[in-house]
């Protein structure tokens, strides 16, 4: 009889198998792991979380075939996937392991195996979602946290900039961090103005309770006299939107 399978979830945090060691230990087994891509296992050397599924099983009179499909997740958010298929040829025999970089290869050696072959067209449906990776925490600086916030405010021109409660809370701050953030235009050139700078920086704060907050500074230069303006915002989308909206002004 064969059974389909979908089941699968990343190992916690608190595994006692971490993905470097699972892999070590699928290709331990794998009687054609030398076969690999080496770009492939390389890959899978710095991966971060992973999970086991079994994806199918036939077991008939004394033989059986076991399809399981292992996931790592990688450092830039990317999965990347590896087929085990596990197998005896001859009843009661002791179970071999194979694993293979894609469906297809997959499909090619279980077609060799004296059972029956899987169901044509057969689609599993999609149980579980990759999840997202956790930013690491900040690495706080205990230096005159609580000073460092209040100039920064004080040197805030926007007039939406974080209010009195913001103040007041962050003066409780114990240790912060500063971090530039890359993403949306940087520079913006405009007739008579070759660029415009743009800079965007995430001020994290770590609080006497133990609590976290950032502000988010932009500095640039879309000013009629070209001079750095500073602004800051209490979200990450604030900012940017800020940053936008004052490129779109540049004449």
């Amino acid at each position: 009889m064969s059974v389909p399978y979908e089941t699968a979830a990343y190992e916690p945090a608190d595994s006692p198998e971490s993905p470097e060691e699972h892999l070590a230990r699928l290709l331990g087994r794998a009687l054609n792991s030398f076969e690999l891509p080496d770009e492939a296992v390389h890959l899978l050397d710095c991966a971060l979380a992973h999970s086991s599924s079994l994806h199918s099983a036939h077991h008939s009179a004394g033989l059986h075939r076991e399809t399981y499909r292992h996931t790592w997740l990688l450092a830039d958010g990317s999965a990347l996937m590896l087929w085990e298929l596990v197998h005896n040829t001859t009843p009661g025999s002791e179970p071999q392991h194979e694993v293979y970089v894609d469906e297809e290869e997959l499909g090619l050696a279980t077609a060799r195996l004296p059972l029956p072959q899987e169901t044509p067209d057969f689609e599993l449906p999609v149980l579980v979602q990759l999840s997202r990776i956790p930013e690491p925490r900040p690495v706080y600086v205990p230096d005159g946290s609580a000073d460092h916030a209040r100039r920064l405010l004080r040197r805030a021109e926007n007039t939406d900039r974080p209010g009195p409660g913001t103040a007041a809370l962050l003066t409780t701050a114990s240790a912060h961090q500063i971090t530039q953030a890359f993403g949306r235009p940087s520079t913006v050139g405009g007739p008579g103005r070759p660029g415009l700078s743009f800079s965007l920086y995430e001020h994290a704060f770590l609080l006497r309770d133990g609590a976290e907050i950032s502000l988010w500074e932009v500095e640039h230069t879309a000013t009629p006299d070209g001079r750095h303006m500073c602004e800051v915002y209490i979200t990450e989308d604030a900012a940017r939107e800020a940053m936008e909206r004052r490129a779109a002004q540049v004449p």
